[in-house]
């Protein structure tokens, strides 16, 4: 039997008559929407509204906000640090029905998208303009949900991240108030930038509704390559002096021996030697892409790399990439029936490859595979591990390990996580990494939802 509080009731009794059968206490649904991709414990909200507009959001929040009930954003569910769980019940709003493309600005490079538009249907839509939304967190997730959590991935070397490509947002603040913030014009020095202080708030501020994004030119020429290194130190120091040569190169991933071959495994691959790889891919002119890649090449050979295979077909890059893109399954695929427990950090490059040792040394002191792989260009990186079960004696030697990887990395001048954002998983992180600048979070925060009901137990401890 569902507990919930007499305020949910009212709320849900209220929204029932509003919205009908797009509202929903089915058990299912409301565990599907408790619980994202990552290792946290899924938490399932009292009730999920399905909203198509922006105004039947702000009904919903004010409605909410009335009982001080607290309010959740649901784009695909991806996130993996707990964002979604609804850690005091509440009504969770699930935007995925709001997937209008709105406006293509093509000679001025800009788009404006409802919140539920995914990256992939984006570029879709995209494809016979000539211009492409180049941010690839790996998922297929909601552009909303990428804005929320300062989405980046594998392309954010050369195009940045969510915080550098979102121009404008509309969203619903906590008393059901609509507010827009950014413009069209490429520079602004009107007001506060509150475009970047919603942009990484996971929900916590108000609920991004509609995104307006930078587009850019799609690339007369890609070139990707693949290179094998003696050690993971020789990798970085290529990657190092790569950035510093100024090649503008799109990608430039690493992947340690250990998580190279789980994919190599998982995709049957040949031809991939087993030691540290670089995975590179160039964006521009014919002759343009080719000259980034000898570049390249020749550096990656100064720090010892092997065969350096490039190529511009896309058959081909497609199966030099298949190690990259299938680090999550081939990572599940090692043992049958574990949990995967993926997290991030990021350090400025030049401390990388002792940080990616640091962290080998620790795992195999600890019984837990070296799975390591990281967009070595801008100094992200990922651990995959792997355990049986919550509480057990695998699950705490996972969590100690992420606990001293994150500690290492500020350490280093770092960062607690760079992509996949803090959600409820890296809370007491964020206070170690920021100290007393979180109580001027806390304070805006208060400001902006001072009862606390935009996804509450996020980002931040209230009390």
């Amino acid at each position: 039997m569902v507990t919930r509080s007499a305020n949910a009731t009212r709320v849900i009794e209220a929204l029932s008559e509003r919205f009908g059968t797009r509202l929903s206490t089915n058990r299912d649904v409301l565990e599907r929407h408790g619980l994202s991709e990552g290792h946290h414990r899924g938490i399932p909200p009292d009730a999920v509204v399905f909203a198509t507009s922006t105004d039947e959001v702000a009904q919903v929040v004010r409605t909410c906000a009335a009982e001080k009930v607290p309010v959740i954003a649901y784009g695909t569910g991806t996130a993996l640090e707990g964002n979604v769980a609804a850690v005091n019940g509440g009504i969770c709003i699930d935007l995925s029905g709001m997937n209008q493309v709105l406006e293509v600005n093509a000679e001025d490079l800009d788009v404006l998208v409802q919140a539920g538009v995914t990256r992939k249907q984006l570029n879709t839509h995209l494809r016979d303009t000539g211009l492409f939304f180049p941010i690839d967190p790996g998922a297929d997730a909601s552009l909303g949900g990428m804005a929320a959590t300062r989405a980046s991935g594998t392309n954010a070397v050369r195009y940045g991240t969510m915080k550098e490509n979102v121009l404008g947002l509309t969203v619903v603040m906590a008393d059901g108030q609509v507010i827009r913030t950014g413009g069209r014009a490429k520079k602004s020095s009107a007001g506060y930038d509150l475009t970047r202080l919603f942009v990484g708030s996971e929900g916590t501020l108000g609920i991004i509704t509609e995104v307006r994004l930078r587009l850019y030119g799609i690339p007369e020429a890609i070139t990707a390559a693949v290179c094998s290194f003696p050690s993971i130190e020789a990798a970085a120091n290529a990657v190092i002096l790569t950035i510093q040569s100024g090649i503008p190169v799109a990608r430039i991933e690493l992947m340690n021996e250990g998580q190279l071959q789980a994919v190599v495994a998982y995709n049957k691959l040949e031809g991939f030697e087993i030691a540290p790889h670089l995975f590179y891919e160039f964006h521009g002119t014919t002759a343009g892409a080719r000259e980034q890649a000898e570049r390249a090449q020749e550096i990656a050979a100064e720090f010892g790399g092997g065969d350096f295979r490039w190529t511009a077909n896309l058959e081909e890059r497609n199966r030099l990439w298949a190690a990259r893109h299938d680090v999550y399954h081939a990572t599940a695929a090692i043992r049958p029936g574990a949990k995967v427990w993926s997290t991030d950090v990021c350090v400025p490059i030049s401390r990388l490859a002792e940080l990616v040792e640091a962290t080998r040394v620790d795992l195999e002191a600890h019984g837990l595979l070296p799975l390591i792989v990281g967009h070595a260009g801008d100094g992200n990186f990922h651990l995959g591990l792997l355990y049986d079960e919550e509480g057990s004696d695998e699950y705490r030697r996972c969590s100690a390990v992420n606990d001293r990887l994150v500690d290492r990395a500020l350490a280093m001048g770092g960062t607690c996580t760079g992509e996949h954002g803090v959600g409820m998983g890296k809370i007491a992180k964020v206070e170690k990494e920021h100290g007393a600048a979180v109580a001027v979070m806390r304070t805006i925060k208060r400001a902006i939802d001072p009862d606390n009901i935009m996804n509450p137990g996020k980002v931040l401890r209230m009390n």
